[in-house]
């Protein structure tokens, strides 16, 4: 158990070191649906830094990145509803031929976050797990390497 929670640990910090160049990008709906995912990157990416032990726990800003990551969570669905590509695109196009699988995932990522108990670092750290699940599993199927 101990070697999951280090590996999911090590993957959702490696999502949120990892910049996301979009000013590149062409195409506005791609533009619009990578800033919806930057936000829930960068916001979860302060849930695993206290998780991880790099920054201090405190439960004001745990709460704040919470909030954020689920409200923006809320609109993946809506930003990727449109089919459109861009070079700069890490979206595969299987996300349109499996869409209700896709939105299935998107629903548990919002699900997983709006059940993340931020008051207490224990309690962060059990529900981490459940939300860096739905991460992986909707990028293991829906973004390119």
């Amino acid at each position: 158990m101990k070697r999951q929670f280090l590996t999911l640990v090590t993957g959702a910090a490696l999502l949120a070191g990892g910049a996301m160049a979009h000013e590149d990008v062409e195409n506005p709906t791609v533009k619009a649906r990578m800033e919806v995912m930057e936000t829930i990157r960068d916001n979860f990416g302060t849930i695993a830094s206290m998780a991880q032990g790099k920054t201090a726990f405190d439960a004001a800003a745990a709460a704040n990145a919470k909030a954020a990551a689920l409200e923006a969570s809320t609109d993946i669905t809506t930003v990727f509803e449109t089919e459109a590509m861009d070079p700069k695109s890490e979206a595969k196009p299987e996300i349109w031929t499996n869409w209700d699988d896709f939105a299935d995932k998107a629903a548990a990522l919002e699900t997983s976050l709006s059940g993340l108990d931020t008051e207490s670092l224990e309690a962060m750290k059990a529900g981490f797990r459940t939300v860096a699940g739905a991460c992986g599993a909707c990028h293991k199927a829906y973004r390119t390497e």
